[in-house]
């Protein structure tokens, strides 16, 4: 009995898997589709590791269909396997048992049990350590090579706003970047967030600049030099086979000929039109460049070469765009009322969201539909220098209670339009019965108008507020009816001189659409100077000109404090800011103010 229970006690090594072959075969074709970059490899990997846990022989790949994550797919690949297995070693050829473990079974069990190991340790090293690559054609791929490519100019300034690496990229992107797919949200733009999430890409700066980190600028010109391997490839394939058919098969030359012609036409006609646009749109530059004597005209030319689109004459609609707000929730019969009316008045206006002001125009490209496409191309928008904030008596009256009214004077000024307007609705005796005195609100229309330089329209109400976009839109389509727009970047605020010399020149330069509403996004990534003035301006006293005066001499609170430091005495730290000049009538901070700052920053306790 004693010896029963010990020769009981000890048990055979078992194989990890009772089916090495059918491991075998997954094993390589997992392989195979990992060198060729496939996603199948990760199929294969799961059926592997579903194969393993398996105890039992399978006699053929049918068999193999009850095993989790095997498909008909897999099961007939198994099978094929099978079948010239059993050709080129007989039918009765073992399947679960392989030669080797014949010979040896305890050695060599223990050494496929660790050579196993191994290989799931490695497995699970090369899954961490393996590299992101974008897919050919996708909207990573396109930002990644579009910025290496750009990066490798003469004169390159080593990054590229949202817009102009949009157009750039697009011609290598199968998808839009501006527009979704049908029944979906996300554009090839979305791609960016994991280039950026990948150490690939960096965004800094507002307007956002992106460039390549040298991760991302060694994995571009990877994806580039094998683009241009692939081109070089094709072309010495079309060679050899244009060699290989000089045989003694008969052959159509003339078809060869007449492609070749087609393509010679084709490639002189595009570079024909390409060199036509470029020397109209260099004609217009030097045309405007002449005209202006100031020298503003310099700054126009590098904001449009910057961005190089633009949209002639002839070849843009003017369409108003009216918030969304202001055709919904509050009020909803008098929001209607202001969509009634211009309807009625046949204007052309689109509703969508703004993330500043409630009114504005944008020139749109005219844009004809594809034949067999549901909807039409995305056509070009930029944005004219001319928006309205509307405002009612009792809005005006909450705005200035709760603080609205001063910070959406600062976003208009600072949201890059020039012609900002305040559209001011009396709405008859109801300012009787605000909370506020009608004097202060009356005040607080002239400051916007005298001190912060708006211009302001007053009206009795909603079809007035309707009557006057629509003269307006009209104005504008007259006004900018025979001009040349040009797209010019956020950053070059200020170029392009001013209404008259625009008209004049018959040219100016505009922001896109896009660019303009996200750079004008309320709650998005501020910097540390954004911050420091917000924070200023909660201060009682301290207007947008008062705190843009401090930031330009401390653009943070580290620098200020630093100030602070160097000063010998107290009464020397009040007054630091004092001398500040700000406004159009380089006023003095005054020592009060400068006070108020210091004690804030540097008064250890509450304030008295």
């Amino acid at each position: 009995m004693p010896t029963d229970q010990v020769c009981l006690g000890r048990k055979r090594p078992v194989p990890s898997c009772p089916n090495p072959l059918f491991l075998q075969w997954l094993t390589e074709l997992r392989d195979s589709a990992k060198e060729k970059g496939l996603k199948t490899q990760y199929v294969y990997q799961k059926a592997i590791n579903s194969l393993k846990k398996y105890p039992l022989p399978l006699k053929n790949g049918k068999e193999a269909k009850i095993l989790q994550n095997f498909g008909d797919g897999i099961c007939k690949i198994l099978d094929e396997r099978l079948q010239k297995h059993y050709r080129e070693n007989g039918s009765d050829a073992p399947i679960h048992l392989m030669e080797e473990p014949q010979k040896e079974p305890s050695g060599n069990l223990s050494e496929h049990m660790k050579q196993t190991q191994k290989e799931v340790r490695k497995e699970k090293g090369t899954k961490k350590k393996r590299e992101y690559v974008p897919q050919k054609k996708s909207g990573g791929y396109a930002v990644l090579l579009t910025l290496y490519r750009h990066t490798q100019m003469p004169g390159s300034k080593g990054f590229m706003f949202r817009n102009e690496l949009q157009t750039e990229a697009q011609p290598l992107c199968e998808k839009s970047f501006t527009v979704p797919d049908l029944g979906s949200k996300y554009t090839a733009w979305s791609s960016v967030s994991t280039l950026i999430q990948k150490d690939l890409l960096v965004k800094t700066h507002n307007p956002a600049r992106y460039s390549l980190t040298d991760q991302g600028l060694a994995l571009a010109e990877k994806l580039d030099s094998e683009e241009s391997g692939m081109a070089k490839e094709h072309v010495e394939q079309m060679s050899e086979e244009e060699d290989s058919q000089d045989g003694p098969d008969v052959v159509d030359l003339t078809s060869e000929e007449e492609d070749e012609e087609e393509q010679e036409d084709k490639e002189s006609w595009w570079s024909s039109e390409r060199l036509a646009t470029a020397l109209s749109v260099n004609q217009a530059r030097a045309h405007i460049s002449e005209s202006d004597a100031t020298g503003k005209s310099q700054t126009l030319e590098s904001g449009r070469t910057a961005t190089s689109w633009h949209l002639p004459p002839g070849s843009y609609d003017i369409v108003l765009c009216v918030d969304v707000i202001e055709t919904t929730g509050g009020s909803s019969g008098r929001k209607q009322e202001l969509v009634k009316e211009l309807q009625r008045n046949c204007v052309t206006f689109d509703i969508r969201k703004l993330n500043v002001g409630d009114f504005l125009w944008v020139a749109r490209e005219k844009v004809t539909p594809v034949p067999g496409q549901l909807r039409p191309p995305v056509g070009k928008e930029l944005v004219l220098d001319y928006i309205i904030e509307r405002k009612r008596m009792d809005d005006l009256c909450g705005s200035i209670i709760d603080g609205r009214f001063r910070e959406q004077k600062f976003r208009l000024k600072r949201c890059g339009l020039r012609k900002p307007i305040y559209l001011v609705e009396e709405c008859g005796s109801a300012a009787a019965h605000l909370s506020l005195p009608e004097s202060t609100l009356q005040q607080a229309i002239v400051n916007t108008q005298v001190v912060d330089g708006f211009f302001v329209k007053r009206v009795q109400d909603v079809k007035e507020s309707a009557a006057y976009l629509t003269i307006m839109t009209r104005y504008l389509q007259k006004l900018y009816h025979n001009c040349t727009l040009f797209c010019r970047s956020r950053e070059l605020e200020g170029d392009g001189g001013d209404e008259s010399e625009q008209t004049a020149n018959l040219s100016c330069s505009l922001m896109a659409f896009t660019e303009f509403n996200y750079g004008a996004i309320k709650n998005k990534c501020q910097t540390v100077r954004e911050v420091f003035a917000r924070q200023l301006m909660q201060i009682s006293g301290v207007s947008g000109d008062k705190a843009a005066a401090v930031l330009e001499h401390y653009s943070t609170v580290s620098s200020l404090l630093q100030a602070y430091d160097q000063c010998s005495s107290e009464s020397e730290k009040e007054k630091l800011l004092s001398s500040i000049k700000y406004g159009k009538l380089k006023r003095n901070l005054g020592p009060a103010l400068s006070r108020t700052i210091y004690q804030l920053y540097c008064t250890r306790g509450p304030l008295s």
